[in-house]
């Protein structure tokens, strides 16, 4: 597996990021928009990040509904905290990694990509998208690991 350019597992247990402003602010509106869909129920997102992953493992149980809720709030809270940031520790990157899934989840389902056909078809603007974060969460998950 080849080493991450962008993050960097220091020696003293921090990640170092190197992403460009651009980059940023690409990552800093995909954060905005998990923020916004969390509160606003008539945001295409919201049902996404309201919804089990494992639907037959997570039944209507109002308890694990309100601990995902809560999960991405603060992750994505964490991540918008911490974008400007050099440095991260270990939890600020999980936040980030866990903030980036939730949002590649909710925009291919925005975009009706759920198959290979659906991808194959889908729009460059979406395809553009959901590349940058697969990009962005494989290089981290990668240091993470």
């Amino acid at each position: 597996m080849a080493r991450s350019k962008v993050f960097i597992q220091r020696k003293d247990g921090r990640i170092e990021v190197r992403i460009a402003s651009d980059a940023r602010e690409f990552l800093k509106s995909v954060i905005d928009q998990l923020i916004a869909a969390e509160s606003d129920s008539a945001h295409p997102w919201h049902g996404t990040l309201h919804s089990p992953i494992t639907p037959s493992a997570d039944s209507d149980d109002p308890l694990r509904s309100f601990e995902r809720q809560k999960m991405t709030a603060t992750s994505a809270e964490l991540m918008r905290l911490t974008l400007d940031e050099s440095f991260l520790s270990q939890d600020e990157a999980f936040a980030w990694l866990a903030s980036m899934q939730l949002g590649l989840r909710a925009r291919t389902s925005e975009a009706a990509i759920f198959t290979d056909d659906d991808l194959a078809q889908a729009d460059e603007a979406s395809l553009q998208t959901i590349r940058a974060l697969q990009s962005f969460l494989f290089e981290l998950a990668t240091t993470l690991s």
